[in-house]
């Protein structure tokens, strides 16, 4: 019996992401049902296991180009949104029939480049598909190609898979594609072209070898796929690149199937919380009581009724100072409220919220996975 990489043994929360030459007939356009049943499985074998999972999935545009019975070859930019709009429809049912076949819920969510890039809409989309895990089902994502432009869209899955990978602190990263791994150079070119099976760094030999072999349907090469490993690596996700061609995909990958690994050198705790110490510039600061101080040393999460100041001009998801009551700065998070909420419910038990603010937010001002304590003072590092 193989022995399973322990990256793929021993993560707890996958992205997947599904190319359209897997999702599609390349002739036809048709959508290969059998196949994403056999995907199914395999997720619900992983589900079973107690791991989550995110699929990202590609061919709206083929399915829904089929049926406008659009011509071949590149499309105009209001071609494929059109496109898009019909596809989207026939591929959420489809994923609807497939998990619901498993007794299984799939949810739609359909991301755009500012919904992973502006802090505001990256934390609703992140609690949104943070809910839906909890609650047991399967996020299906997909960019919103109905109403992104070519400035504001990433263009390719692969590249999205890794935002989503990054903003759900996912430990694995698959990406499913009509080509079993890395290769030294283009297969189908160079009868000489050699399988690399496990890839520590992004050098620029590795970015060398990387030859565009997207297939016609699809719209990623393996030029995008060195982009998706850059950024999955950076947030402390491991990434494989494996065939999907034959059916059960993803249960082959924990046998002997060939296939290419990215490792990450840190873990998505470590990573994220390094970015919000590190890359955001803090917009505003709360000042904290002892007994707030002395809760978040112990691992836990910022509390209104812990704030006893706040200062500066700042909106939800923007980076804050935490301070404690002698000015000493104990680390930064990510505010759950603007200022002017904040201002609002300091000091009040978080069952008290609703009727301050008239709507039901967050328990907590700052999550303790939204915040990052300097050396020594998080529990967890």
């Amino acid at each position: 019996m193989a022995t399973i990489k322990p990256q793929w043994a021993n993560a707890k929360r996958i992205v997947v992401k599904i190319g359209t030459s897997l999702l599609a007939d390349k002739k036809t356009g048709a959508l290969n049902r059998a196949w994403l049943a056999a995907l199914v499985d395999d997720v619900a074998a992983l589900k079973a296991k107690g791991k989550q999972v995110i699929l990202v999935s590609s061919g709206a545009i083929a399915l829904g180009r089929k049926a406008l019975e659009l011509p071949s070859g590149p499309l105009k930019l209001e071609d494929s949104q059109a496109a898009a709009a019909v596809g989207q429809i026939a591929l959420a049912h489809a994923y609807e029939e497939a998990f619901k076949a498993a007794e299984l819920v799939a949810a739609q969510i359909l991301l755009t480049l500012g919904d992973t890039e502006q802090r505001r809409r990256y934390l609703n989309a992140r609690s949104t598909m943070e809910t839906l895990l909890r609650a047991g089902a399967v996020p299906v994502v997909n960019e919103n190609d109905t109403v992104a432009t070519n400035e504001i869209r990433y263009g390719d899955n692969d590249r999205l898979a890794a935002r989503v990978a990054s903003m759900m602190s996912a430990d694995c990263l698959v990406l499913l594609s009509d080509v079993d791994g890395f290769y030294t150079s283009e297969p189908g070119r160079d009868a000489g072209a050699q399988l690399i099976r496990e890839v520590t760094e992004i050098t620029p030999e590795i970015e060398a070898m990387a030859g565009d072999t997207g297939a016609e349907l699809s719209r990623g090469g393996m030029v995008t796929k060195i982009e998706a490993a850059k950024i999955a690596m950076a947030a402390g996700a491991h990434m494989v690149i494996a065939s999907g061609k034959a059916d059960n995909p993803l249960a082959r990958i924990g046998g002997e199937a060939p296939c290419s690994w990215f490792l990450a050198h840190t873990n998505p705790r470590a990573a994220r919380k390094r970015w919000i110490a590190g890359a955001l510039e803090p917009r505003g600061a709360v000042v904290i009581d002892d007994g707030a101080a002395a809760a978040l040393k112990s691992g836990k999460s910022l509390l209104p009724a812990g704030v006893s100041l706040v200062e500066g001009t700042f909106e939800r998801g923007d980076a804050i100072v935490i301070r404690d009551s002698n000015g000493h700065e104990l680390g930064r998070g990510l505010s759950a409220y603007s200022d002017r909420d904040a201002q609002a419910i300091i000091g009040h038990k978080s069952s008290e919220i609703s009727r301050l603010l008239g709507y039901r937010g967050r328990d907590e001002l700052i999550h303790r996975d939204d915040m990052a304590l300097k050396q020594g003072a998080d529990k967890d590092e």
